[in-house]
Parts: structure tokens; C-alpha cells; sequence
């Protein structure tokens, strides 16, 4: 059965809730889930990963979170080997900064930089729009589900 890692890295809370709902849309079908804070996931670790959903919310002028950061910063200082990794990506932020969903496309980037391979679209919540970030996550969770099933 495949495993599917929801890793995520949030400043307040809310990057927590979106992973929560994209575990349960995998969970109702049938995938068995395991949903992580950033600062709980060793580097290493990640090279015995197959799928991984990261999601995180941008921090202030375009930062990684609070629990992203010392993660991004172990992964660029350890450079594992991702090759066997495939990711999906889902952004928090607010298009009003200039540099809206930023902490998503730092990860993404690192990610593919180290061998791993995006699946999917990168989802990415405005906070300044009227959508719920939780619907959204539903959405995008069940289109990305007959992706990861391949």
C-alpha cells in the first residue's frame, strides 16, 4: 500500500489545518497517511519516502515559517539524494506582498534540485480571496489522487 507523507511548515496554524484535510482526502480513499510538522522530519529520512505532500504558508516578506525553516535549512546543508521521491506542493500565502506563495516554490525548488519529482500542479491559497483554504485543499487533493496512484 502506498504511504503518503503530508509534511508541513506553518507560522500560525492554518498550513496545519490544509494538511490535515489533504491526509483525510487520501485516508477516505483508501491511502495510508502520515502527517508531519516540518520540524519532526529528519532529511535523511526523506530518500525512503515515495510520495510526500509539502505544505506550507509564507511568512512575513516571503519567508519560510517558523517550522519550515530549520528544515530547508538541514536539507541544503545535508543534500540527501531524492531521486526515488515524488512530491506534490501546496502554498499558503496572501497576493498582496510581491512575493505571494514564495516559501512553497523555496521548498519545491529545493526539493527539485535534490533529485526529487513534482506531481502535479502547485496549489497555491491567496488568503485574500473569498475561497476557504480548506476547500481548496479538497479540490486539489482529489484531482492530485489519480496522479499518486500511478
Amino acid at each position: 500500500m502506498t504511504v503518503v507523507h503530508v509534511l508541513f511548515g506553518t507560522e500560525s496554524g492554518n498550513a496545519e489545518m490544509v494538511a490535515d484535510d489533504i491526509a483525510a482526502a487520501f485516508g477516505g480513499q483508501g491511502f495510508e497517511t502520515v502527517t508531519a510538522e516540518l520540524t519532526d522530519v529528519e532529511v535523511n529520512d526523506l530518500a525512503a519516502v515515495e510520495i510526500a505532500v509539502f505544505v506550507s504558508s509564507t511568512y512575513g516578506e516571503g519567508g519560510l515559517p517558523e517550522t519550515a525553516a530549520p528544515f530547508y535549512d538541514a536539507l541544503m546543508a545535508e543534500r540527501p539524494d531524492l531521486t526515488g521521491l515524488r512530491f506534490a506542493a501546496f502554498g499558503l500565502g496572501d497576493s498582496v506582498y510581491e512575493t505571494f506563495n514564495n516559501a512553497i516554490d523555496t521548498l519545491r525548488a529545493a526539493l527539485l534540485e535534490l533529485g526529487a519529482e513534482q506531481i502535479g500542479t502547485t496549489a497555491r491559497h491567496d488568503a485574500a480571496s473569498t475561497t476557504p483554504a480548506t476547500d481548496l485543499a479538497d479540490a486539489w487533493a482529489r484531482d492530485l489522487l489519480t496522479l499518486v496512484a500511478v
